[in-house]
């Protein structure tokens, strides 16, 4: 009897199980945003209140005033993805090809970092990029960096905390795509008299493509948002609008610009996503 209920309110069993899930996203997503939003359009200070007075020049100022912030961020976003892409793809081939018996322990050392939280990977760094460091000290001895020169406290070391710190994030997909990889159909290449790189570029890393996009947006997304690798790797110099957002809301108390520049950094990612998923397009991930 029960099976013929739901066969004849098949449409309402589908609104049903959907029911748990938009809940969740109207009260923990939707809602904050509305928030955000109405904040963002306030003016005052944190001594004399907020008032909502359609303040847009909320907007105007945190673009003429942090797009330097706004540039690096996406900057520094964009060059840990493709670094990450370019080290997390030798990788999950790897796995997926030729990893065997092993590759649940691989794709453990993958994850293992997550065993450890966020800022104590990010503050395991700055012993790593030490001035009195190994790697400091080898590059020297290598004349790749000046006598006196520092990783510390540069873009560069706040890339590599960014890349480091998301590189499960493209791995993962990465290998998901790669597993999925009929292997006849690289074999079947081959028998065409396909060179191993021929076989790769016409057949397996199109087929992959849908890993690659993947990986590219979940490393992409959080990155550009990050502010705990420029604050603990970088100086005032290297500090992305994450941490123009943090300190706005958290020390200056001026939460309508907060609220404002979050978005902002929003629109500019969604805009981002949007123009990238275009350019990939649909159908190049499955023809």
């Amino acid at each position: 009897m029960g099976f013929g209920f739901l066969h004849r309110h098949r449409g309402s069993t589908a609104y049903l199980l959907l029911a748990p899930g938009m809940l969740f996203l109207v009260v923990f997503f939707l809602v904050p945003l509305g928030f955000l939003a109405y904040q963002s359009l306030e003016s005052g200070s944190i001594d004399f209140g907020y008032a909502f007075t359609w303040a847009w020049d909320n907007y105007s100022s945190a673009i003429t005033g942090y797009g330097t912030q706004f540039k690096r961020s996406f900057a520094y976003a964009g060059i840990a993805t493709a670094i990450a892409l370019l080290v997390s793809y030798p990788v999950a081939y790897w796995i997926a090809f030729r990893g065997g018996r092993w590759k649940n322990l691989l794709l453990l050392c993958i994850v293992a970092p997550f065993f450890v939280t966020y800022l104590i990977r990010t503050l395991a760094w700055q012993t790593i990029l030490s001035d009195d460091g190994l790697i400091v000290r080898t590059l020297t001895d290598m004349h790749i960096l000046s006598p006196g020169g520092r990783l510390l406290a540069t873009g560069t070391a706040v890339v590599a905390g960014i890349t480091y710190n998301f590189l499960p994030f493209m791995a993962l997909p990465l290998y998901v795509s790669l597993e999925q990889i009929d292997q006849t159909l690289i074999e079947a290449a081959e028998d065409l008299y396909a060179s191993k790189w021929t076989a790769f570029f016409r057949v397996t890393f199109p087929l992959s493509l849908p890993g690659v996009v993947a990986g590219t947006l979940l490393t992409f997304i959080p990155a550009a948002g990050d502010f705990i690798n420029a604050q603990l790797l970088g100086s005032t110099t290297n500090h992305m609008i994450g941490n123009v957002i943090n300190s706005k809301y958290n020390e200056l108390i001026d939460y309508p610009a907060a609220a404002a520049m979050s978005f902002i950094l929003m629109a500019i990612i969604l805009a981002l996503v949007l123009i990238y998923a275009r350019a990939v397009g649909s159908e190049k991930l499955t023809g």
